[in-house]
């Protein structure tokens, strides 16, 4: 059995002919939650939005290498990227709610991909509204604006729109970090439940963060890949004196 769900090969980017990652290999396990940490500016969030290829949207962009999902290389020119982001979904750092209803919003990929019978997209909505712990709140308020809910409401709802496409893996960019205590908890003992059923990669600069939530371990630094592995040993035995600097809070 298969256990990898994404293999970066030998990959590295430039943008703007400035080199953001340098010959970056590693593989990311199925159904955990592998965590990148690293300073800012070290290419965390590069590397995440390379995986679904959201890095396109930046202009001078040159990538090398590959970064294999599902048997393809998804930098490849000829991918479908319709059909790629709908199987790697992606959860923003700020809640970005689209200006319409709770229910449009869950099922705005829904319409996008073909389905148009209410009563599925009805369940779909209900099913993906509860598994983010959000249904009992806004059961009976569907059709009002997904702004009028909270910010981590907000978040949670973004989470339910991510995952009413059925994706297979969840890219997380600091999805918790513009969110209250509380909300960024509720997030969290979310996507600890879903990496059963999800493959979820999670940037975040927060290292208590990153030891709660983290089976496995991505520490970039200046652009390189300085250590990875699961968590337990990476966070008790560290081999690169750069990443016992960098836990130890030398710098970051």
């Amino acid at each position: 059995m298969n256990t990898t769900e994404i293999s970066v090969k030998n990959f590295s980017i430039s943008i703007e002919n400035r080199q953001i990652l340098k010959n970056i290999s590693v593989d990311i396990p199925k159904n955990q939650i592998t965590v990148i940490i690293g300073p800012s500016g070290c290419g965390k969030s590069t590397l995440l939005r390379s995986m679904n290829r959201m890095i396109d949207l930046v202009e001078h962009v040159t990538t090398e290498g590959e970064i294999i999902i599902d048997g393809r290389n998804v930098l490849d020119p000829q991918i479908n990227l319709s059909h790629l982001r709908k199987n790697v979904g992606m959860i923003a750092q700020a809640p970005n709610p689209l200006p319409m209803s709770i229910y449009d919003n869950v099922v705005y990929g829904l319409r996008i991909h073909g389905v148009q019978d209410h009563i599925p997209m009805l369940q779909r909505a209900e099913k993906c509204l509860k598994t983010v712990g959000l249904w009992n709140e806004v059961h009976d308020r569907l059709k009002e604006p997904a702004s009028a809910l909270s910010l981590g409401q907000q978040q949670r709802l973004c989470l339910a729109r991510a995952l009413a496409i059925e994706p297979e893996i969840l890219l997380c960019d600091e999805t918790t970090s513009a969110l209250d205590p509380i909300s960024a908890k509720h997030i969290e003992n979310e996507l600890a439940t879903l990496k059963n059923d999800y493959s979820i990669v999670f940037v975040t600069h927060v290292l208590r963060q990153a030891k709660r939530l983290a089976d496995y371990v991505i520490f970039l630094y200046l652009g390189e890949l300085v250590e990875y592995g699961p968590a337990q040993e990476f966070f008790t035995n560290p081999k690169d004196p750069r990443t016992k600097a960098y836990l130890e809070g030398v710098f970051g």
